[in-house]
């Protein structure tokens, strides 16, 4: 087998009960329930018009400028995958255009993540199948490979393995370890559940605000409107 020209399998994929628990919640508190230390940088954005994402990763290893695997990774696609593509990051050729994303649409894909280019923007507003990209260029693909699918990629240093979790919505994206997910629903829910009694609070002027000046105090910051 030919390492970096290869289709491989997925041994193992998120539960579709845990998947849908995680579309129910704001990727910013699942990040905060990670430490804040995952992500797939900011200069991925969201081309669709509006609305979330979550489904079950689908990885491409992809030639910068070139589709053919990703193709291939459509094709073997099957109904709540999200198809994550890391292609260098290059915008000088677009990846996927309205094409592509009727047949992905058909497949059941819930979503995709390419950190590359694509075209047909005005499609994916229309159709608003939740994608990120990092760029938009009218100039097309080549298909000629090589590259890889159902591997171990990374984006901005966030890595994204086959049958992760990934998620998205209009803060970005990012993606849930299979073995760490129960886990950090849990905390994420417990976080939810929390901000939205703080919000309660705030609307009944009862919201407590003392930690404000004891953090400026411990970390000596002289408070002179005492």
């Amino acid at each position: 087998m030919t390492t970096g020209f290869r289709i491989l399998k997925r041994d193992h994929v998120a539960a579709p009960e845990i998947v849908a628990e995680f579309a129910k919640l704001p990727v910013a508190n699942v990040s905060d329930s990670m430490s804040r230390m995952t992500a797939a940088g900011s200069r991925l954005r969201p081309m669709h018009t509006s609305g979330g994402m979550a489904g079950v990763a689908l990885t491409v290893k992809a030639r910068p400028g070139d589709n053919l695997m990703l193709h291939a990774a459509i094709d073997r696609a099957v109904p709540g995958d999200v198809i994550v593509v890391d292609a260098g990051g290059a915008l000088d050729n677009a990846l996927m255009g309205e094409l592509m994303l009727a047949y992905a649409i058909k497949k059941g894909v819930v979503g995709f993540v390419i950190d590359g280019a694509i075209r047909d923007l005005d499609n994916f507003r229309e159709t608003n199948l939740p994608t990120w990209a990092a760029g938009v260029t009218h100039r097309g693909p080549y298909k000629d490979g090589p590259g890889e699918v159902n591997v171990p990629i990374a984006i901005d240093g966030m890595v994204i393995r086959p049958g992760d979790i990934v998620i998205g919505d209009s803060d970005g994206v990012l993606c849930v370890p299979i073995e760490r997910a129960e886990t950090i629903l849990k905390a994420t829910q417990d976080k939810s559940a929390k901000e939205i009694k703080q919000m309660a609070d705030i609307e009944a002027g009862t919201n407590d605000r003392t930690w404000v000046d004891r953090a400026l105090k411990e970390r000596g910051c002289a408070l002179l409107d005492d």
